[in-house]
């Protein structure tokens, strides 16, 4: 679908820049805040998933989960909208956005792709971030359902911030799955068994993932890769990974404990919470 895209949203209010990332449903540009004058970052959905319902709800229920939570590891989202923009053929659309929090540095996915595995102490400092955010996200009742390198924002002075809440659920709303009609839910690599399996998910399915990106950094490659996303799903089920030390033997053996513990299969036996995982990275550290 050809539209005019609008350079400006909410009545002038906000001006937009440059096009600075471009995800799966969305476009995000940096844009001035005329009102208050500040930079912000603007999601727009793209014009081919405006007249899509589940992706419609997908970015509201983004909106929702995120404009009720503030905390230092977690993008903040300042104001949300509809913009009416008229296609090619002379037909009125209505294109939602968010206005965002904007974070000037790297996705870790960005920095893993230049680096490799982190230093010891970089992976432990991400990790904590990423944790702190989950760990108030969870006592706010909100799943994020999709933590994975690309939606972790390291600024440049070094601040974890989590993003992306597009396809996260209320804790007492969690048993939608893969399965239902919202499509697929999460990213394969980084996907927990169950959710693999379609069953519902609870807050341990983002302490799975987790593990996975805690994994990642201090080994440089992920647990499991496929040709395909289902071939990934289904090894998250049935296998083991290699353990971090078997790759490299200089990570210490409590690290890799930590790491197998948050990517444990059995739900069971992993971490209760972020708070607990957060204690034995804290502990792990002072020692």
């Amino acid at each position: 679908m050809n539209i005019n895209m609008p350079t400006s949203l909410a009545g002038g209010r906000y001006q937009l820049g440059q096009l600075v990332g471009r995800g799966g449903m969305a476009e995000v540009h940096v844009a001035t805040d005329t009102r208050l004058g500040r930079t912000v970052a603007v999601k727009i959905m793209r014009a081919d998933f405006a007249t899509d319902s589940i992706f419609l709800e997908r970015f509201r229920r983004e909106a929702h989960s995120v404009a009720q939570m503030n905390n230092p590891n977690i993008v903040n989202i300042y104001d949300s909208g509809e913009e009416t923009v008229t296609t090619e053929t002379g037909e009125i659309e209505h294109l939602p956005y968010l206005v965002m929090e904007y974070v000037k540095g790297q996705t870790l996915r960005d920095i893993l792709k230049v680096n490799g595995a982190l230093s010891q102490r970089d992976a432990e400092q991400v990790m904590m971030g990423v944790l702190n955010a989950l760990e108030y996200s969870h006592r706010m009742g909100i799943i994020h359902r999709d933590i994975k390198p690309g939606n972790i924002m390291i600024s440049e002075q070094g601040v974890v911030k989590v993003m992306d809440f597009g396809i996260a659920r209320a804790i007492d709303d969690s048993a939608a799955t893969m399965t239902q009609s919202q499509g697929v839910v999460g990213t394969a690599q980084y996907l927990s068994p169950e959710q693999a399996r379609g069953e519902s998910v609870d807050m341990r399915s983002d302490l799975y993932s987790a593990g996975v990106v805690l994994y990642e950094m201090i080994t440089g490659r992920l647990p499991y890769e496929g040709e395909s996303p289902v071939a990934v799903a289904i090894q998250h089920i049935n296998s083991i990974p290699l353990s971090p030390r078997e790759i490299d033997p200089e990570i210490p053996e409590a690290l890799e404990a930590i790491t197998m513990k948050a990517m444990a299969s059995d739900v069971n036996q992993r971490y209760v919470s972020a708070d607990a995982m957060l204690g034995d990275l804290e502990g792990f550290r002072k020692n």
